[in-house]
């Protein structure tokens, strides 16, 4: 069974057919999705499809893209919305140099306020970064302690860069782009990554792999991630889908409570969420 670890099941793109796809994944093997968000809006929606599907689990936290509209207010919301119960993550948060819609310092700072949220929340963080290496890894350095955890989402950058990232004991998010034939830097990567420290993402509804470049992607695509990994590491697709199962169970804390976010929630409302984990 596959874990994807970072998808946008709330974009409009999927608007039209997005309950048949959903069902369609769960018919062919996708165990659990993690929805992400980017913004105060997609919080909400996201939010809204773990409450619809028993096999969607959430990540809460503004993309630096969209720092903008964050305020104290709507940070107070943010953490209030952290602690309901399918809420596996903060993110995604961190910084991008690509676009340059919002000023370098507030990236970083509200980057910073979020990486704190997890470590309070003892939530793992799920972190963005485009062309913005040595500032990305700069915060991360510095926000680093034992109680925060999490991935490099949809890593684009070298093996040197990866082993820092492995060293401070974070996961890598894989996805579409290693099938790509110039995808050199990446399938370099995936050659020196420990498996057990992998997982497996889309980033949906873009960067399809191949042979489905240019299409809309989603979490059906997956098996063309795993097998590419499979091919780069001289092992079989449904090891590699094994072992990122695990990892990404694991990381989100999906086979046992999180003793730290019981701890910092809300006394009045921990039965009611309690209740409501499951296996979670």
């Amino acid at each position: 069974m596959i874990f994807e670890s970072h998808a946008h099941y709330d974009d409009a793109a999927f608007d039209e057919d997005r309950e048949e796809l959903l069902a369609q994944c769960q018919e062919q093997g996708i165990e659990t999705i993690i929805n992400v968000s980017a913004s105060l809006a997609s919080a909400a929606s996201t939010l809204a499809l773990t409450e619809r599907y028993p096999f969607v689990y959430g990540a809460v936290g503004i993309h630096p893209d969209e720092v903008g509209e964050l305020d104290e207010k709507s940070f107070s919301w943010l953490r209030d919305q952290c602690l309901r119960p399918k809420v596996a993550a903060v993110g995604e948060i961190g910084l991008d140099y690509y676009w340059d819609k919002e000023k370098h310092e507030l990236q970083k700072y509200w980057f910073r306020r979020q990486m704190d949220l997890a470590k309070e929340l003892g939530l793992p963080m799920i972190v963005h970064s485009r062309e913005a290496a040595a500032d990305t890894l700069e915060e991360v350095r510095k926000a680093h302690s034992s109680g925060l955890r999490g991935v490099i989402h949809c890593f684009s950058y070298g093996p040197e860069l990866a082993k820092e990232y492995l060293d401070m004991g974070y996961y890598i998010g894989i996805g579409g782009v290693v099938t790509f034939k110039n995808a050199k830097k990446l399938k370099e990567v995936v050659k020196m990554l420990p498996l057990e420290r992998i997982l497996l993402e889309t980033d949906c509804p873009y960067l399809a792999p191949e042979p489905n470049r240019g299409k809309r992607n989603s979490s059906l695509n997956l098996p063309y991630v795993a097998e590419a990994v499979g091919q780069l590491k001289g092992i079989e697709a449904e090891e590699v889908i094994r072992v990122t199962n695990a990892n990404a169970k694991a990381l989100y804390f999906l086979n046992k409570p999180c003793p730290l976010r019981v701890n910092k929630a809300d006394p009045a409302s921990k039965k009611k969420r309690d209740g409501a984990r499951g296996h979670f």
